[in-house]
């Protein structure tokens, strides 16, 4: 069990999305098996963002697995993973010079969020802006679920404006709209095996970032079959924070409860943590989002693009307890 500290930051949708989903690496965004050295040929077309991450690593050893040559897009190359036909390429969302380097000769891009910041939304227009000055055709972007101007979770706002700057750039694209992680979930308890958050009898359908990894990888080895396609990312259920709990009781073998907060007691329960203010308000809004019903989603986007039935979040619980986490 993880303190609530970690795991309150943990639902900030690193997210989530890399999460993270979900996360664009910054200290693992740049070396180069993967290759780091200057190639004599030119470098694969195919860049994937985020690869030392969990979502982004995923899709990058899938990949490989299936032969494609890789652009791997790293803050620091030396820390990308090493996979058969893969190049690491310097690159960040801080440097716009840099990365239209880095992005030129780039077809397919798969472009996963930058860590969580009160100018996430200005760095992720300026690497939108740099990939479509250097002629990149068709963006994966690893949205959020629900992503809209006036979303609950306020991060899904962010994703919500990076979709529409990519739809205005004349690049196709898909966007991948992400649940909240499971193994974030696994995690959620504090020291006193209690989940505390204003979610009420809302539901959330929870997806292994191993699927949504595996989502990635399907779009970005077929993405003319996805063209300017949003495609929701989820568990193949929805549940109420009571029944996660009643599943992690299950498998962790010791009592987990879920107790209901009201949106002031979220945030008083909070404020031991130093924040800014925008990161209480997503704190809080992760679980006001599934009261309010907008995570209530199940697709069948896993098993559509990745031909395999979703993990449950029960399977993902026992997964990570073998693995000690």
């Amino acid at each position: 069990m993880v303190s609530a500290g970690r795991l309150i930051c943990a639902l900030t949708w690193a997210f989530f999305l890399e999460g993270s989903r979900s996360r664009w690496d910054t200290d693992a965004m740049t070396d180069t098996n993967t290759t780091h050295a200057a190639p004599a040929s030119p470098l694969p077309s195919l860049a994937v963002t985020g690869a030392s991450g969990n979502v982004g690593g995923t899709a990058a050893r899938l990949l490989a697995q299936r032969g494609l040559p890789l652009r791997l897009l790293a803050n620091t190359p030396s820390r990308a993973p090493e996979l058969p036909g893969a190049t690491a390429v310097k690159c960040s969302y801080e440097d716009t010079l840099t990365t239209r380097v880095a992005l030129t000769g780039v077809d397919i891009l798969f472009m996963v969020s930058a860590p969580e910041s009160e100018d996430r939304l200005a760095k992720h227009l300026a690497f939108v802006d740099a990939a479509a000055a250097s002629g990149v055709r068709h963006v994966v972007y690893l949205s959020f679920m629900n992503a809209a101007p006036d979303s609950t979770f306020t991060l899904a706002r962010t994703h919500f404006h990076t979709e529409e700057h990519i739809k205005a750039s004349g690049m196709t694209y898909t966007f991948l709209r992400d649940n909240f992680y499971a193994d974030f979930f696994v995690e959620l308890p504090d020291e006193e095996g209690r989940i505390l958050g204003p979610a009420g009898d809302g539901r959330v359908s929870v997806v292994a970032r191993e699927d949504a990894g595996r989502v990635a990888a399907g779009v970005l080895a077929r993405p003319h079959e996805y063209e300017n396609q949003t495609l929701d990312v989820t568990g193949p259920e929805a549940l109420t924070l009571d029944e996660i709990a009643a599943i992690l009781t299950r498998v962790q073998g010791h009592p987990v409860t879920y107790v209901r907060e009201t949106i002031e007691e979220a945030y008083e329960s909070r404020k031991k943590w130093p924040a800014a203010q925008w990161e209480y308000d997503s704190w809080v809004s992760t679980y006001t989002s599934i009261a309010r019903g907008e995570m209530d989603v199940v697709s069948t986007t896993v098993r559509d693009v990745a031909g395999r039935h979703p993990l449950s979040f029960e399977e993902v619980a026992r997964a990570a307890l073998a693995s000690g986490r």
